[in-house]
Parts: C-alpha cells; sequence; structure tokens
C-alpha cells in the first residue's frame, strides 16, 4: 500500500499541474482578478479521488503547489488559498460518498448529485478562500468582492461539471472497443467540429446549434456522446469568448464571464443529465426485458412438469399380472 500510494502521488501531482497549465491558457480579467472561465484542475481532483480514493489527496495537495509556486511567491496567504483548492475537490468526495454516487453516471440521481454536491456545493470553499484572501491582501476592492467570487466559483464548478465526467468515463473504457454504429460517430464527429467553431465564433449569436448535437449525442450514445460533444463546444466557446470575437465582440469583461458561463454551466447541465436520464432508461428497460426473459423461462420449465404429469401411468404392472 505504501508503494501504490508513493507512485499515486506524484502521478495525480502532476495530472493536476498539466490540467491547470491548460486551464491558464485562457484567462479572463474580472474586477483586476485573473480568472478562468474552467479551471480543469477541480475536476481532475475530483475524478482522481473518486477512482483513486481518498488517499490520493496529497497528490492534489502537491500538484496545487507547484500551481501556486509558477504564478507567485509561496506567502502565508498563498497557503491558505492551497488549503482551499484542496479542500474543496476533497470535501465534494465526501458528499458525493455520502449520497451513495456511483461512478458509471448511469442514474440521474448520480448526475444530480455531481451538479449539486460535487461542483456547486464543494466549489463554494475554494471560491470563498481565493476571493477572501484578494481582499485581505488588498488585492481587489469590495465593491468587486462577488464578481470575482462568482467567477471563479463558477470556473471551479465548470470543471467539475465538464472534466470530471469524462474522466470518469475514461477510466471505464475498456479494449476493444465497440464498433456499432462508427458511422453515425463519424457523421456526428463531422457535423460538431465543422458547426461548433462557426458558432462560437460567428457574429450572429448561434450558439444554440450545439443543443441539437447534444441531444442527438445522448439519444445515440449517451453519456460517452454527450460528454465529448460538451468539452469540445466549451473549449471552442472558451477560446471564442477570450478572444473576443463572435457573438462576445461588442460585450465588457464581465458580460463575457456571464455569457460564457451561462453557456457553459447550461451546456454541460443538458449533456449530463440527459444523457444520466436517457442510459437509466435503458438499464431499466434492459432489466424489465431480462425480466420478462427469466419468466418465460420459469413458466416453459412449469408447463412442462404439468406435461409430464399428465401423462397415462405405464401398463407394464398389469401386463406382468395378467400373465401370471
Amino acid at each position: 500500500m505504501p508503494a501504490v500510494v508513493a507512485l499515486q502521488t506524484p502521478a495525480v501531482a502532476a495530472c493536476y499541474y498539466v490540467s491547470a497549465r491548460l486551464g491558464l491558457l485562457r484567462e479572463l480579467v474580472v474586477e483586476g482578478a485573473v480568472v478562468t472561465p474552467i479551471w480543469p484542475p477541480t475536476g481532475v481532483a475530483v475524478a482522481c479521488l473518486l477512482i483513486l480514493g481518498l488517499r490520493c489527496w496529497p497528490g492534489i495537495t502537491l500538484g496545487a503547489f507547484f500551481v501556486i509556486l509558477s504564478l507567485t511567491s509561496l506567502t502565508p496567504s498563498t497557503l491558505c488559498v492551497l488549503a482551499g483548492n484542496t479542500a474543496a475537490p476533497v470535501v465534494g468526495y465526501l458528499l458525493l460518498r455520502r449520497a451513495g454516487f456511483r461512478t458509471d453516471l448511469a442514474r440521474l440521481r448520480d448526475g444530480l448529485a455531481l451538479v449539486f454536491l460535487g461542483a456547486f456545493t464543494a466549489m463554494l470553499i475554494s471560491s470563498t478562500t481565493g476571493a477572501g484572501i484578494l481582499i485581505a491582501t488588498d488585492k481587489i476592492e469590495w465593491s468587486g468582492f462577488w464578481a470575482v467570487w462568482l467567477a471563479w466559483w463558477v470556473g471551479d464548478a465548470m470543471g467539475v461539471l465538464i472534466v470530471t465526467p469524462v474522466l470518469l468515463l475514461l477510466s471505464r473504457v475498456r479494449l476493444p472497443l465497440p464498433v456499432s454504429r462508427w458511422k453515425e460517430a463519424t457523421g456526428l464527429a463531422v457535423i460538431a467540429c465543422c458547426l461548433v467553431p462557426l458558432a462560437a465564433r460567428s457574429s450572429v449569436s448561434l450558439l444554440f446549434l450545439v443543443y441539437p448535437l447534444l441531444i442527438w449525442a445522448a439519444l445515440r450514445f449517451q453519456l460517452a456522446g454527450s460528454l465529448l460533444c460538451a468539452l469540445f463546444a466549451s473549449v471552442m466557446t472558451t477560446v471564442a469568448a477570450t478572444d473576443r470575437v463572435g457573438p462576445f465582440e461588442r460585450l465588457s469583461r464581465v458580460e463575457v464571464m456571464m455569457k460564457l458561463q451561462a453557456f457553459n454551466g447550461a451546456m454541460a447541465l443538458t449533456a449530463l443529465i440527459l444523457s444520466a436520464v436517457i442510459t437509466e432508461q435503458i438499464y431499466t428497460r434492459r432489466s424489465v426485458e431480462r425480466a420478462c426473459q427469466e419468466l418465460v423461462e420459469v413458466l416453459e420449465h412449469l408447463t412442462a412438469g404439468e406435461a409430464a404429469d399428465d401423462r397415462p401411468p405405464l401398463e407394464g404392472g398389469g401386463l406382468g399380472r395378467r400373465e401370471k
């Protein structure tokens, strides 16, 4: 066990750090504070905890430490931010475990738990800690506290909503992959690669065109299709928002953040909950079909037994008595 933990800790830290560097590629400034529209490390941290267990929390702390060290010097205030960034995913994991969360996301209650417990509730810790430290160190004014707090909270929550389900899905992938409906999957991928960048960068508001793709992906490919489609659409829209093009061209910084996060949040909720509902219905239908098949087999067995009982008795004993 110690050897496993010794290997898991640097691996989790490396994943956390790499995802943070990717998240820092796109930034927005809100009330003088630099925030990320999507903070992938929170999603990585929650996914690692759900897959590996609570013993991987030192890797999260170590990864967050190196991220902070790459951005600023180590001070008591940054240590508080480090504590908040560690505590938020750990609390999210504990809340999900308490709610009976299953990592296959095959039930509607699992999707709702990830949204309201793992993302919305747990990430209040990191956002409150981060924004509070900025106030305490005079990095922002009191008038900008709620704007920064909201941007921080939504960025962390989006990391959980968008990144965690994809990582949970990838952790359950087994080779060889099924090739059923590969033509339809290829067609969906091609259409998404053409339509999503156009909708995200067009001066005409076309972001609503993403939702039919999400519905198509969820209906035909459940979690795998809808989550990957949502991740791609979120990345493309975030790039367009930080470049201030398309529907984000003439908006202020706060308006860009609000519009982007409203779209990302609605899209992630749609993909996660719709696919969970569809998957739950599929599993329920399969359970009913199996139960019906078992009932048919039992009835056939009973019918065969009754037919054997109704057969006339053999006359061997009577013939023997006549011959005597």
